[in-house]
């Protein structure tokens, strides 16, 4: 019986890479980061007021029905900017349209604690 011989292991071909150079770009300056997100929109909304009711009364509810919110007429309402509370308003009318004229700021702290 003769023994045949292993085969030597692959030695691979190894080559340096050669890349192409990327073409120069002009890059302007930058002066500020939020620079590079000032056209990204976000969603607005504002809350008039909100109530809580059993869901015998939401079954109920049809064409003309009141819903009594916990807000009192004139009270400023909450702005949200993607659902985070940051500043308070006043109700107004533009043309045909409402509108909110702000009327208070919220602070990073309070934006904050309105997280939890």
């Amino acid at each position: 019986m003769a023994t045949e011989e292993p085969e030597p292991p692959h030695i691979p071909t190894v080559r340096q890479v050669r890349f192409t150079p990327f073409p120069e770009v002009q890059q302007t300056p930058t002066t500020n980061p939020i620079d590079l997100i000032l056209d990204v929109n976000l969603e607005v909304t504002v809350e008039l007021g909100r109530a809580r009711k059993p869901i015998s009364e939401i079954l109920q509810l049809g064409p003309g029905a009141v819903i009594e919110l916990d807000k009192l007429a004139g009270e400023p309402v909450d702005v949200l900017v993607n659902g985070k509370l940051v500043a308070h308003g006043e109700v107004v009318v533009i043309d045909e349209n409402f509108g909110v004229r702000i009327t208070e700021i919220l602070s990073p702290a309070d934006r904050v604690r309105s997280l939890s």
